[in-house]
């Protein structure tokens, strides 16, 4: 609620300086009920990227920087929220302020790239005066509007979509492409330029927006409310940790001989243990443990817990929690009810658990170029194309249905630099490196030591996918070695 004089009472104004007391009163409840902003859109801003990215087949070089436009507003702290790809690999980052044609320099004090969200400070005083924090909101309800603010296209005028939320459930992020998180879907349209802009609902920012689905109009999808306030809690503390794993695997359990025989009553959910895929899971539960709740949320037969009047699926409860926290369980073990205190934490090990913008590892020998498989080889290749189907299991899958045999740091022949030596070679990029003289490629200084360590008079080299066998002559390849870097302008054989 806001006051003006022309709402007091002309008979009464005088009072209010014969009453200091009352007029201090007054002053703090104007400034206590004072609007949020006088315009919702003078929180947010334009973001322009000059970025560079790595070329993933040629990993020594970068490629030529390039400008993408993005939003992001403000938050406490004199900060922005925006997404973490607007911001990732740039070389420099401008701000500009709503109808203010002022460029800013802003630079990236937090990322979380598992949740595609990012803080920014900018450089320089006097740019959060007319432009106060938006207040954050809630979840919001399934059919209920919401309007996405952003500058959509690299359009210098701010833009307005309004829609309606039309679903809520767990989706891969794109930007890490290994973690499925919650999103909320709408049929406001979210184009390039919108990403990181406030998704607002009663003048409170419920969401993020952050990416579409190629080849659906009208339908976009921003980061609700509980993933952005766990990002921002967790930084609190001056560093960014992410979001937990579980560590297990859950199988439905719908089926009524299974259900009687692990001593299930017929009114009663659960999802059984299938997997356990961490040390710390590991060591407090076992496989074919039935959970039945997970905090303060039942699990349903199929795995998933009711939220906010959404069925979603139970990884969730495990995800809500802050790193290093325990969520509470109970269970079903032996047909003998018992309760637990899980702790929940990053999986570190995992390939591409976590993603530091970085330059990409790599490795050079006789032309073969050797990298370290990543969702930015595999995005920078494009395409749906079986071929692409091995590496995909290998980086994202392969952890959980196979981790005795996932390897930490799958490398890749990321392609061959042409020379006589190598001309007769089958294999000539974007396959995963499984032997070298017969030692298995765990890491890229598996490759290094495998091919340093050998003395002998051939270098043998087997690929998982497809399976394939090549050999270089040793000798010959080591006289061509530095032939090659130099025929190729290559300074450095490997950047570890």
């Amino acid at each position: 609620m806001a006051i003006d004089a022309m709402t007091v009472p002309r008979h009464a104004r005088g009072n209010f300086v014969k009453q200091p007391l009352l007029l201090s009163l007054l002053a703090a409840f104007l400034v206590q009920n004072m609007p949020m902003a006088a315009n919702l859109e003078e929180s947010v801003v334009q973001i322009m990227t000059y970025r560079q990215i790595p070329d993933w087949d040629r990993p020594w070089r970068p490629r030529t920087v390039d400008r993408i436009s993005g939003t992001g507003f403000v938050i406490d702290g004199e900060r922005i929220l925006t997404n973490a790809h607007v911001v990732a690999w740039a070389r420099q980052i401008l701000v500009r302020k709503y109808q203010d044609a002022r460029p800013w320099p802003a630079r990236v004090v937090f990322h979380g790239h598992d949740c595609d969200l990012a803080v920014l400070e900018v450089d320089g005083p006097g740019f959060f005066l007319d432009a106060p924090p938006l207040d954050l909101g809630d979840l919001p309800a399934v059919r209920s509007t919401v309007v996405t603010y952003g500058y959509p296209a690299g359009g210098e005028q701010i833009s307005y979509t309004r829609g309606v939320v039309s679903r809520i459930e767990l989706q891969t992020y794109t930007h890490q492409g290994n973690r499925r998180l919650l999103a909320v879907q709408t049929d406001a349209a979210i184009n390039p330029g919108n990403s990181g802009g406030p998704v607002i609902q009663e003048e409170r920012v419920v969401g993020v927006a952050f990416q579409g689905i190629s080849g659906l109009e009208n339908t976009g999808f921003f980061i609700p409310s509980p993933v952005f306030r766990h990002f921002l809690e967790d930084i609190e503390d001056g560093a960014y940790n992410g979001f937990p794993m579980a560590g297990i695997s859950i199988a439905p359990l719908q089926n009524p001989a299974q259900r009687a025989y692990l001593g299930l009553e017929e009114d009663v959910g659960g999802a059984r243990i299938s997997a356990l895929n961490t040390p710390e899971s590991r060591k407090h539960l076992r496989r074919n443990d039935v959970v039945l709740q997970v905090g303060e949320w039942p699990i349903a037969r199929d795995g998933s817990i009711l939220y906010r009047g959404n069925q979603l699926h139970g990884a969730l409860a495990f995800s809500l929690a802050q790193e290093g926290r325990t969520v509470p369980l109970r269970l079903l073990r032996d047909g003998v009810e018992t309760r637990i205190e899980l702790p929940v934490l990053v999986d570190r090990q995992r390939p591409q658990a976590s993603r530091q913008y970085t330059p990409p590892r790599y490795c050079i020998y006789a032309g073969l170029v050797f990298t370290p498989l990543s969702h930015d080889f595999l995005s920078a290749r494009g395409g749906n194309s079986s071929s692409r189907l091995p590496l995909v299991h290998e980086l994202h899958h392969k952890w959980r249905t196979d981790p005795e045999e996932a390897r930490t740091e799958p490398v890749v022949l990321a392609s061959v630099l042409a020379h006589p030596v190598n001309v007769d070679m089958n294999i000539r990029g974007a396959v995963l490196v499984d032997r070298i003289n017969g030692v298995r490629i765990d890491r890229l200084e598996d490759v290094i030591g495998a091919l340093e360590g050998n003395d002998g008079d051939w270098h043998t080299l087997e690929f998982a996918e497809p399976v394939a066998f090549e050999t270089l002559d040793r000798k010959k390849a080591d006289l061509a070695h530095h032939a090659i870097l130099r025929t190729y302008s290559i300074m450095r054989d490997r950047r570890l």
